[in-house]
This record gives structure tokens, sequence and C-alpha cells, in this order.
């Protein structure tokens, strides 16, 4: 865009002291933390609901289509940049945006056809995220839905018919904790590299040499998320080279079970009642090793069930990349759109 097209917020506003939000109106976070000073969003409604003016500010602005401009500018990297500099430069305890410096915010301005253009193009965008999200959601739901009947013998696969049991963790995996190395920060800073360093919830760094090169399955022993095992692992799986510090107990499927089995066994098990009191929750070895887990009699059991979790996990972790590489085209459309960069329209065609 050239200079032609910049403008001042307060020249693409109506001036106005009414305080109630109507359809359309733009809100702007005035206080806050600076990572947070300058949120902005759009407001779709219901009309008459009142804004607290020491932390919201609210813009009306001429065309709906520039409150729409505004808002994707104001969330992208020139916006951010505008507002964070404005926070770090006030005066006080919390980052605040005043009247004035919002009004003064140079903003590029191209002709409504363009504006609209672009709103409809990231928009787009925007709805095949959310199409994303719900299907992402849906597959995690059906997955905690097969985990709970697999894992538990609700549910049989076809074929199968030997009874069920209820194993320890001591009968069915070798614990190797003996294998376990911690290391500083500094430690590591000193052998840069690209084996896993791991700790009680995955990979904290990448060093030169390894310890370990198997399939393993990684419990936390202490800071992990134990109070959040629906949603949150407390353990986890790795294969071939590695280094792992002392926050994580190591095991490793015995001879006659199988260790993708006993892995997803584990991932979201309720295990509180074996911790240790204190101000920092703990499974010891001890009471790791009384862990239940319920345990088909047939290993080939177990690996059906473990290939249909893995078949699922692989279907969640390719729309979880696809949906990272969408996040990733919005980003760079919203920085070519929003600053000129690329253009939807021909310059010098009429607004519509």
């Amino acid at each position: 865009m050239n200079d032609e097209t910049i403008k001042y917020l307060e020249e693409t506003i109506d001036a106005s002291s009414d305080l109630f939000l109507l359809q359309g109106d733009v809100l702007v976070q005035r206080a806050n933390t600076t990572d947070l000073v300058g949120t902005t969003a759009v407001f779709d409604g219901p009309s008459g609901i009142y804004v607290y003016p020491d932390l919201m500010m609210r813009m009306r602005f001429r065309e709906l289509a520039t409150a729409h401009w505004f808002w994707r500018y104001a969330s992208g990297a020139d916006g951010r940049r505008y507002f964070m500099g404005i926070a770090a430069g006030s005066s006080g305890s919390m980052p605040k945006i005043t009247g004035d410096n919002l009004r003064r915010m140079p903003l590029p301005v191209p002709p409504l056809a363009e504006q609209r253009a672009v709103a409809k193009a990231l928009a787009d965008v925007d709805a095949l995220l959310a199409g994303l999200d719900g299907l992402l959601a849906k597959k995690r739901d059906l997955k905690q839905a097969a985990m709970q009947q697999l894992l538990t013998g609700q549910t049989r696969l076809p074929g199968f018919r030997r009874k069920w049991a209820v194993k320890t963790l001591e009968e069915i995996a070798e614990c190797l904790d003996d294998l376990r190395v911690p290391l500083n920060e500094a430690q590591r800073s000193r052998m840069r590299g690209d084996y896993p360093y791991c700790g009680a919830n995955g990979v904290l760094d990448y060093i030169d040499r390894y310890i370990i090169d198997d399939d393993i399955i990684l419990m936390a022993e202490d800071g992990g998320y134990f109070d959040e095992y629906k949603t949150r692992p407390i353990a986890y799986r790795l294969k071939g080279k590695c280094w792992v510090n002392n926050h994580a107990h190591i095991l490793k499927a015995k001879l006659g079970f199988d260790q993708v089995f006993v892995y997803y066994s584990l991932v979201h098990k309720n295990i509180l009642p074996f911790l240790a009191n204190g101000t920092r929750a703990k499974l010891n070895k001890s009471e790791m090793k009384k862990i239940e887990i319920e345990t088909p009699g047939e290993e080939s059991e177990q690996a059906a069930i473990a290939n249909i979790l893995s078949d699922m996990d692989a279907e969640i972790f390719a729309l979880e990349a696809r949906r990272e590489k969408t996040r990733l085209l919005k980003q760079a459309m919203m920085q070519e759109l929003l600053t000129g960069k690329t253009r939807l329209v021909p310059t010098g065609e009429p607004d519509a």
C-alpha cells in the first residue's frame, strides 16, 4: 500500500461517548499484562451491553468492513507491535492504552472492496480452522471412548475369548531406573546434540550422547500431570536413542506383554492413590510396582488393541499437523494481505 492509504485510526471512527455496544463495534483491551493489552475483537451482539471504560475501549467504525479490517490488522504482527510498544512505555504497574495513543495508531486502509475481499479470504481460513478443531475434538472423544472400552475388556475384539486378569505393573514390566542419569543445565549446554534428553513430561533438551537405545515407556516420578490424568498424559513412549533424567521412571514390557498396550494402559491412568504425600506429589518406585492393569490373557489381543489405538493416534497427529499448517498459512496471509504486499483487488477499483 502506498502512503495515501495510511490514515490515523481517528479518521475512520465515529466520535461518540456512548458506552453501550452495538453489533459491529470493536473492543480493545486497554489495561492488562503487556502480552494481553490491545487484544481486539468485533462485537457480534446482543446490542445494548455496557462496556466498562477502565478495562475496554469501544470503537464504532463508519463501515463494518473497516471494523473487521482493523480487528485483523490489530491482531497481526504490526498491530501487536504497536500495542506492545505502548504497553512497554506506559507508566504504572499495569500497562495501559489511552484513547489518545489509540487514536494516533497509523492504520493502512485500502479501498472498501479490498477490505471486504481480505476479510472474506481470512474468514474462509478461519472456517477451515474451526472445521479442523471440530474434527479433532470428535476424533479425541472417539479415542477416549475406545480406550475406556478396549482397555477394560468391556468391548472385546472378534476372535478373542481368553479371560482377562488384573496384573500389577511389577508383573508385566521391568523397571530400568538404574539407567537414569540427571544432568543440570550447565552440563547440557556443553553437550548440545541430536539425542533427546527426557524428563517427567517429555523431551527437555537435545544432547550429543545417549544412555538408552530401546523402545521404552517413561512415567513421571514427580512433577507429572497426576491431577489432570484424564486430559494430560502421565506417561509417554520413546523409541531409539535417548538420555533420561531422574524425574521419570523407565519401563519395558516383559516377555508375553505388549509394550504399546502397556503404554496405553498407563498414559491416562488414575494413580493418585499411589502417590506419596508431601509438598510435591511423587510416585515412588515401590508404589509404582503396585499399580494394577487389566490385561488380556493373549499377547495377540493386547497387540490388536494397541494397533487400533495407535491408528487413532496417527489420525489425530495428521489432523494436528494439518491444522498447524493451516494456522501458519493464515499467519502468512495476514502478513501479506494486511500490509499490502499482496493485493486481492486491482488498484483503482471503485468501492462497491
